[in-house]
């Protein structure tokens, strides 16, 4: 069980997909979780058995809701979708390998870093904080967040890993809950 200080709240990156095992660009491509992302959700509820949390924020993507639902059945709560922490839109991109990935470039029929930055910011600033959440959502998202708050480079989360972000004097601190076995 988790236990989180006042204004903190989780973040659980969504668990594995085909685009994932494969190494590719996903981005807007709405993907369901393969059987080993399913195995992670599974093991993210566990690791949340218990948790008093009032609330989970979701990204509108299939491979989050589907990672938020076991915790969401564990803990009694209906996820509030809220689109604005979608994954960033990588156009003709998607599905190339990811080493191809240019984060700092804007794809054809995709989406700017600014407005993908600006999109994740305004989404936060929505959140009520006040209460304490779990937000599912993607790796981009997490990167932006992580931008946000810490104003560092971000470290890049794993499928189905969970981090707790909580308020600090000056700032925001970031810590490492769980990561799955798989």
């Amino acid at each position: 069980m988790v236990t989180l200080p006042a204004g903190a709240f989780l973040f659980l990156r969504h668990g594995e997909t085909r685009a994932n095992a494969e190494d590719v660009i996903c981005g807007r491509t709405d993907l369901p979780l393969n059987p080993t992302g399913i195995n992670q959700a599974r093991q993210a509820a566990q690791y949340l058995a218990g948790t008093e949390l009032a609330g989970i924020v979701v990204s509108p993507m299939l491979r989050a809701r589907q990672t938020a639902q076991p915790v969401a059945a564990m803990l009694g709560l209906t996820p509030c979708v809220l689109p604005a922490l979608a994954e960033r839109d990588w156009g003709a991109w998607e599905g190339l390998p990811r080493a191809m990935l240019r984060r700092d470039e804007t794809p054809p029929d995709g989406e700017s870093p600014a407005d993908f930055a600006a999109r994740i910011r305004a989404g936060f600033a929505g959140i009520d904080l006040s209460r304490p959440l779990l937000i599912v959502a993607h790796s981009g998202t997490a990167r932006e967040l992580h931008s946000l708050l810490a104003g560092t480079p971000p470290p890049r989360l794993v499928n189905a890993q969970i981090v707790m972000w909580r308020p600090v004097a000056g700032g925001w601190q970031c810590h490492e809950c769980f990561k799955p076995t798989l």
